[in-house]
């Protein structure tokens, strides 16, 4: 389905962990959006939603919109910290073309 890096793991079970409300785990979606037309949306929650995927990786559990499953399909997330900034990247073969920010996306 999709795969999370050491880093972005890491980086979910710290948020996890640091949250002053129980989570369980990571979820995403892909929504019409962007300037290209689709954009990722993730947040942490308590629960999966209504027949998400539960896909476990390791001590994160990340749910999948099941609408968005197919899309996402095969995608790595990582996180990268440089001077520009840090935040979750997304390596979906699904893309078809990135916008230039790299938030969005067209399949």
């Amino acid at each position: 389905m999709l795969t999370l890096t050491d880093k972005a793991r890491d980086t979910i079970a710290r948020f996890i962990a640091s949250a002053d409300r129980p989570l369980t785990g990571l979820r995403i979606a892909v929504n019409s959006g962007g300037c290209s037309g689709l954009q990722y949306a993730m947040g942490l929650v308590a629960e999966a939603g209504d027949g998400d995927l539960t896909v476990d990786c390791g001590p994160v559990k990340v749910y999948v919109a099941p609408d968005s499953a197919p899309i996402l399909a095969g995608t790595v997330i990582d996180y990268v910290e440089s001077l520009e900034g840090s935040g979750f990247t997304f390596d979906n073969p699904n893309a078809a073309q990135k916008c230039a920010c790299g938030k969005s996306f067209a399949a």
